[in-house]
């Protein structure tokens, strides 16, 4: 300010001298305000970063988003190529024999599934023009090289891309062990994807084992029969005989084991709807 008023004196025959005070005076002023603005807006942000940061390490850590994303990494590597190989002399050695090794081996409840189905799925809808809205959160499950998609009378051919992905993992590496072992190829049946809550509603009035909070509304959970395979029929094999579909089932029993034991999905042995039901983690 003391600046400003000198340079006027200098001119002291100025016409508009006022005029060019009240000027430079407004300049100033806006100026200040202009600075004043600068360092609120930067006490502001430091103060809100220093909240969010507190509040963010205040919460505990979500163990279930962290699995994931591991299981993201360890899916989205290569399939290794299937390897064709002889069939060796004798049979096939199932590692499961009972109804109840089965059971042992695969006992995840629903309410260990459901809590990961509801933290990594879409929310539940309550009929299919619902889920339709929310198709760019799903990718569509039909028929593949690894597997056949059963018709569908209580679900939606939908997952959410980490299950499809796990799906078609476990039916490639089903895939893979039948043609390393020489065996003829056999193609595993999904039975259930996606449902609605129009869809669980319907089901529990035919089945009453049918769980209300079913882990099929968040688009994660799966269903494989473990009891019918479709073989993929070679017009040039003639001589390869059948396989029994008691081995069929050991070995697709193997390798959802394998993946189980890696920590990629949760699984459950259905008895009476005759599946394996999968959830991805």
């Amino acid at each position: 300010m003391k600046f400003l008023i000198a340079f006027i004196k200098r001119f002291p025959r100025l016409k508009y001298r006022r005029h060019l005070a009240a000027f430079f005076l407004l300049c100033a002023m806006l100026v200040l305000f202009g600075l004043s603005c600068c360092v609120r807006g930067c006490l502001n942000s430091c103060k809100h970063y220093s909240q969010d940061s507190i509040s963010a390490s205040s919460q505990p850590l979500d163990s279930i988003q962290q699995h994931a994303l591991w299981v993201d990494s360890l899916l989205s590597q290569p399939h290794v190529p299937i390897a064709v190989r002889e069939r060796p002399s004798g049979r096939f050695v199932t590692r499961f024999r009972t109804e109840q090794i089965f059971m042992d081996s695969f006992p995840d409840l629903n309410d260990v599934q459901l809590a990961t189905a509801q933290r990594l799925g879409i929310p539940a809808v309550a009929d299919r023009e619902e889920a339709s809205r929310l198709r760019n959160r799903l990718v569509y499950v039909g028929e593949c090289p690894y597997y056949l998609v059963d018709k569908l009378t209580y679900s939606t051919p939908y997952l959410v891309p980490r299950a499809a992905r796990l799906l078609e993992e476990i039916c490639h590496g089903f895939a893979d062990s039948l043609m390393s072992r020489g065996m003829p190829l056999y193609r595993p049946v999904v039975t259930s994807l996606l449902r609605t809550q129009a869809d669980v509603a319907r089901l529990r009035c035919v089945n009453g084992n049918a769980s209300e909070q079913s882990c099929h509304q968040y688009g994660t959970t799966f269903d494989i029969c473990y009891n019918r395979f479709v073989r993929v029929i070679d017009p040039a094999d003639t001589l390869t005989k059948d396989v029994w579909p008691g081995e069929l089932k050991a070995l697709l029993a193997e390798v959802i084991c394998d993946h189980r034991q890696k920590g990629t999905c949760y699984v459950k042995y259905e008895i009476y709807q005759s599946c394996f039901h999968i959830t991805a983690r």
